[in-house]
């Protein structure tokens, strides 16, 4: 379960960021439309939709493995991977720099989680 909220988390993430990049600066959106054009600007993104709702199923997700399973394993597990997920598709799906020190922190994570899971 917790693979499925971290997948699922990813994906919203991906997503989301995705669509915001593809709308574009919200201060230029403003200037021209308002701030009407610009919730009209994510309202219309098909993306954003469905990083949301890639993000209201990880939520769900979420409740269901707190319903059999100890908070202090499933949040500090599932918010530590989807940090590392989050690494790794920021990298080779969003194309961003990840550096050296975000790549040693997603190892000190795994390395956490490892623990943790003991």
């Amino acid at each position: 379960m917790i693979g499925v909220i971290v997948l699922l988390a990813t994906m919203g993430d991906v997503l989301i960021a995705g669509a915001m990049r593809e709308i574009g600066d919200f201060d230029v959106i403003r200037s021209h439309a308002g701030l009407k054009g610009a919730i009209l600007a994510v309202l219309r993104n098909g993306r954003f939709f469905s990083g949301l709702l890639c993000m209201a199923l990880s939520f769900f997700s979420l409740l269901f493995a707190l319903s059999w399973a100890d908070v202090s394993l499933v949040a500090p597990a599932c918010a530590a991977l989807t940090f590392v997920t989050d690494a790794f598709a920021a990298k080779w799906i969003l194309k961003e720099n990840v550096d050296r020190r975000r790549w040693i922190a997603a190892v000190c994570v795994c390395t956490g989680v490892f623990f943790l899971s003991r």
